[in-house]
């Protein structure tokens, strides 16, 4: 019966074409002609990509599964995924329950749609050893929302949908069935999405989060860095002005764009990337927030992005974009304050950073090579650093002062000096702020402090190398003494000064109050406490003779006191090589209150069997013991102290209380054997 019916369905068929193709013959020419160029226009309009229908195992809802047969009926109903040698034809109900644990319980998400397990015959099987493919048998599978293809198993799924992601490709790129029409591409290419940080709008690409495909890279976990180094560039701005600042890696160009926007006329903001898609969006960012552009041409406003009355107000501020490499621009102007931050590593930049930067100007390094620099890729760091390490307790402390000594080096072939004014390392970055001072004194000076590290691996106490000595007689431990085989190794070379300026981390503190960057006040004040090496409690209560400002409860020291400086100078004119000098000198006393190097982790080092102490209580013993002591950022467990690793295990030792197991049994052998 089957095969009448398609057969009768294809004579009439072609009764059919054959009925058309002779209208079409005995139609004039002019109205084929004319036809034709319909057909041409139509396929001149629509975009010649082929739409993509998306299949019925990809759904947003439980309810969409349901839908596709009707559950409400009477009678048997067949599962729209499954053939009926699979699963038989059923009741409402269990066809439901059968919806929801075998096909809807184990879906695959991608971009809020859900690719529900499909045991259709859509995939073509594959031939037996004599070459037929065997019958009845359709494996279970996933259709991809993306390229449509078709996989068997879930986790090749989410490997397969992770490579579209690295790629840039998302549903919206492929699939034509989408709920949202496409319009022609922008003005800038690609559609986009608004984003609002610190005051400052800044449009971003649909695959802003994927650096492979994507040239105006944002992520959105960099906001702390991006304060901190507004912060540090805002310190500057009071100590002179107007100062020249580059963004030598612009992306969506929001960190410029946040310069020029809050400190206004103290700054000169200059915004480079190499990318032309970069080098548009930047300047329409620019308009976005009202901002001129200097040195890119004129660009008329789009439309659906100016706020009403915007257009007649007159720019905020003034911001130069350049489409120019990084090494290059550097190379040709001189600059104040110089913000790295590439995708990886940024060694192969900090030579001509050093190049033109100004005497007593800023430059701050932002290096997100975490692999390298947390010790996970040892073959990369000794590549890119020159340094060999190890994975330590206190990792993130030699990461910064890795990167650290990369840029001293780089400063020394320029017969320039630095000054750590702030060293960071989270989880996503390390951040180095440093202060350049000029000439070949003060070069070997912070040449004299790149050092090796000598470690040791069974207890991790760690010390500086001195010239001269041998390496086991170094270590304060005696553990090569007790324990057979070499038990120290050396690390580095590292920068073995201090990683803070107490100073300058106090009028960051002050400008981010003044901001109203609440985020990042509890790490600077963190930051401030680790530089002096003492706690929250005794920074706010201590004595304030060195201070003059009293800022959001900490104590506000200036760089420059009345007493001792004139009136600053607002005229925007550089320092003299005699001020400079004096400038330098200054901050030479300030060697003797440098914090301790390292820290020493209470967990790592805590006694089988005892109960430690609150961290803040172990502090307070430390500091009755004559210690120096303070928490640090680098790990919410950390105690940076100028104690040695014995002596603070001795006061973790004497300070931890047995457990109770230990105590109930010391309590019954003492009752059973009784003095």
């Amino acid at each position: 019966m089957a095969e009448l019916t398609e057969a009768a369905s294809a004579q009439l068929h072609q009764e059919d074409s054959g009925i058309k193709r002779d209208d079409d013959e005995d139609a004039p020419a002019d109205v084929q002609a004319a036809e034709q160029s319909e057909a041409a226009a139509d396929s001149d309009s629509k975009p010649s990509t082929t739409t993509v229908e998306r299949h019925i195992s990809i759904q947003t809802k439980l309810e969409g599964l349901e839908m596709l047969v009707d559950l409400n009926g009477a009678g048997r109903k067949s599962c729209p995924l499954c053939p009926e040698d699979k699963f038989k034809a059923c009741y409402s109900h269990k066809l439901r329950r059968h919806l929801q644990n075998l096909h809807w319980k184990v879906y695959v998400e991608f971009e809020g749609h859900k690719m529900c397990i499909c045991h259709l015959p859509c995939r073509n099987l594959k031939p037996s050893l004599s070459g037929d493919q065997a019958p009845g048998r359709h494996m279970a599978h996933y259709h991809c929302i993306v390229c449509s293809v078709t996989i068997a198993r879930k986790t090749d799924m989410v490997s397969h949908l992770k490579r579209h992601v690295n790629k840039g490709e998302t549903e919206a790129s492929y699939s034509g069935s989408s709920d949202i029409p496409f319009e022609e591409p922008t003005p800038s290419g690609q559609a986009y999405e608004i984003m609002k940080e610190l005051g400052t709008n800044v449009q971003l690409l649909p695959n802003h989060t994927t650096p492979q495909k994507s040239d105006t890279y944002f992520n959105r976990k960099m906001k702390t860095n991006r304060q901190l180094v507004f912060c540090s560039l805002a310190v500057l701005a009071e100590e002179r002005s107007p100062i020249e600042c580059l963004d030598a890696f612009g992306a969506t160009g929001i960190m410029g764009l946040q310069w020029a926007k809050h400190l206004r006329n103290s700054v000169r903001v200059t915004i480079t990337d190499i990318s032309d898609t970069c080098v548009k969006m930047i300047k329409e960012n620019c308009e976005l927030n009202n901002i001129r552009v200097d040195g890119g041409g004129q660009r008329g406003p789009r439309g659906p992005n100016r706020v009403g009355g915007e257009a007649d107000t007159a720019p905020v501020a003034t911001v130069e974009v350049a489409k120019m490499d990084a090494n290059v621009i550097m190379h040709l102007r001189p600059f104040d304050y110089i913000h790295l931050d590439p995708f990886g590593t940024a060694v192969n930049y900090l030579d001509a950073a050093f190049r033109n930067v100004r005497n007593l100007g800023i430059i701050s390094v932002t290096s997100t090579d975490t692999s390298s620099l947390y010790a996970k890729s040892p073959n990369v760091t000794l590549r890119h650093y020159g340094c060999s390490i190890v994975r330590t307790e206190y990792y993130k402390e030699l990461a910064a002062r890795m990167v650290v000594a990369s840029v001293a080096r780089a400063a020394a072939r320029c017969n320039k000096g630095i000054e750590v004014l702030l060293a960071v390392a989270l989880e996503h970055f390390v951040l180095v702020v440093v202060r350049v001072l000029r000439g070949p004194a003060q070069a070997d000076e912070s040449a004299k402090k790149l050092r090796k590290l000598v470690h040791c691996q069974w207890c991790e106490e760690r010390v500086f190398l001195k010239l001269g000595n041998m390496v086991d007689d170094t270590l304060p431990c005696n553990c090569h003494g007790s324990l057979p085989g070499k038990t120290a190794v050396q690390l580095g070379p590292l920068w073995s000064g201090p990683l803070f300026n107490t100073g300058f981390l106090r009028r960051m503190l002050s400008a981010a109050v003044q901001h109203s960057m609440d985020d990042i006040q509890p790490l600077v004040k963190t930051l401030t406490c680790e530089s002096e090496c003492t706690t929250l409690k005794s920074l706010v209560h201590g004595s304030s003779a060195l201070t003059n400002q009293v800022e959001c409860g900490v104590v506000i020291k200036t760089l420059q006191s009345g007493e001792e400086v004139g009136p600053a100078d607002h005229s925007g004119k550089r320092k003299s090589g005699e001020d400079s000098g004096n400038v330098v000198k200054k901050l030479k006393p300030d060697a003797s209150l440098e914090h301790p190097p390292f820290y020493y982790s209470i967990h790592r080092h805590s006694i089988r069997g005892m109960n430690m102490p609150k961290l803040n209580k172990f502090l307070q013993y430390l500091m009755e013991a004559g210690f120096r002591v303070s928490r640090t950022h680098f790990d919410p467990t950390g105690v940076r102290t100028d104690a040695t690793l014995q002596q603070f295990k001795s006061v973790l030792t004497k300070y931890s209380k047995p457990t109770y197991a230990n105590t109930a049994t010391a309590q019954s052998v003492s009752s059973e054997n009784p003095l």
